[in-house]
C-alpha cells in the first residue's frame, strides 16, 4: 500500500464528529469571490454558490470549502464586513438544504469569520495563515475545536510571490509544522483536529512546488492527514504550458500521484472527477 494507510484515515471536526475511516476525502471549492485565479465570479451570488455547493455534494464531495476572500497571488484583503455578507449566506444556505455530508468548512483568516461560520454550523476552518494574520483565531478554534488546515505560507497573498526563498522547502515546512502545531494544542485544539497542507503555490516557487510533491510522504510523520490543493495550479501551467482553463487533465493526474505519495485530503473544483480518479488510484495500490 505504499504511503496508503491500510485502514484510512479520520479527521475529528467541531462537536467530536468524526470523519471517516476512508482512504481519501474529497473537498470541493465554492468560491465566492470576483476575483479567484481560478473560477472567479462564476459563483459570486449567494444563490449561485449554494447551488454549485449542493452540485459539489451531489458530485460525492465530503466537504464543502466556502471561501469568501481570495488568496490568489497579489490579492488585496477583503474587509471583514464584506466577507462576512458573502460567506455566512452560503454557509446558512447549504446547512438548510439539510445534506447530512457533506462536511462544512469556512475558508478563512480572520478570527471573527471563523466565529461566526462555526456558530452557524461549519464544522472545519481552513486557514492560509496558521493564525498569524489575526492571532485571536487560535483562541477561536481552541474554544470551539473545529477541524482545522493547518497550510504554510510564506507571507500574505500580495507580497507571498515576490522571491521566495528556503534553505530547503520540505524541512523548513517541517519545521513550520513542528511549531505551529505545538501552539494549536497549547492554544486548547486537540491534535486530531488538525491536517496539514504543504501550500502549494503560497509562496513557493515551480522548483519549490516539485519538491514539496516529490516529498510529500516527509510529511506523514507528524501522525495527521496530509492536505493537497493542486485544482488547476499555476505550476502544472508552467510545466505543461497550459492556461487556466487548460489544467483540468493534468489536475487529475497530479490528484492521483500526490494520493499515492500520501495525500488524503483532496481540495478541488471538479469534485466527480476527482472522486473517480482517486477510486482507481486506491484500487490500484
Amino acid at each position: 500500500m505504499g504511503n496508503i494507510p491500510a485502514l484510512g484515515v479520520t479527521w475529528t471536526v467541531k462537536g467530536g464528529r468524526v470523519l471517516g475511516p476512508a482512504p481519501f476525502f474529497v473537498m470541493g471549492i465554492v468560491n465566492v469571490t470576483p476575483d479567484s485565479f481560478s473560477d472567479g465570479g462564476l459563483h459570486a451570488t449567494t444563490q449561485a454558490a449554494v447551488a454549485h455547493a449542493l452540485e459539489l455534494g451531489a458530485q460525492g464531495a465530503d466537504i464543502l470549502d466556502i471561501g469568501g476572500e481570495s488568496t490568489r497571488p497579489f490579492a488585496e484583503p477583503l474587509p471583514l464586513a464584506e466577507e462576512l455578507q458573502r460567506v455566512l449566506p452560503v454557509v446558512g444556505g447549504v446547512l438548510a438544504a439539510g445534506m447530512a455530508c457533506p462536511a462544512v468548512s469556512v475558508d478563512t483568516y480572520k478570527a471573527e469569520v471563523a466565529r461566526q461560520a462555526l456558530e452557524a454550523g461549519a464544522v472545519i476552518i481552513n486557514d492560509v495563515s496558521a493564525c498569524a494574520f489575526d492571532p485571536a483565531l487560535a483562541d477561536v478554534v481552541g474554544h470551539y475545536k473545529p477541524g482545522y488546515v493547518l497550510m504554510h505560507s510564506l507571507g500574505r497573498p500580495r507580497t507571498m510571490q515576490v522571491e521566495p526563498r528556503y534553505d530547503d522547502v520540505v524541512e523548513d515546512i517541517r519545521a513550520f509544522f513542528d511549531v505551529h502545531m505545538a501552539k494549536l494544542v497549547k492554544a486548547g485544539l486537540p491534535e486530531d483536529r488538525v491536517v496539514l497542507d504543504p501550500g502549494v503555490g503560497f509562496g513557493k516557487t515551480l522548483e519549490h512546488n516539485v519538491a514539496i510533491l516529490r516529498n510529500l510522504e516527509r510529511f506523514l510523520s507528524f501522525g495527521r492527514p496530509v492536505l493537497i490543493g493542486l485544482s488547476n495550479k499555476s505550476f502544472l501551467g508552467a510545466l505543461l504550458g497550459l492556461g487556466v482553463g487548460e489544467r483540468a487533465l493534468s489536475t487529475q493526474v497530479a490528484t492521483a500521484l500526490a494520493f499515492g505519495r500520501g495525500a488524503a485530503i483532496h481540495r478541488v473544483h471538479r469534485a466527480g472527477d476527482t472522486l473517480l480518479t482517486l477510486k482507481l488510484a486506491a484500487k490500484l495500490a
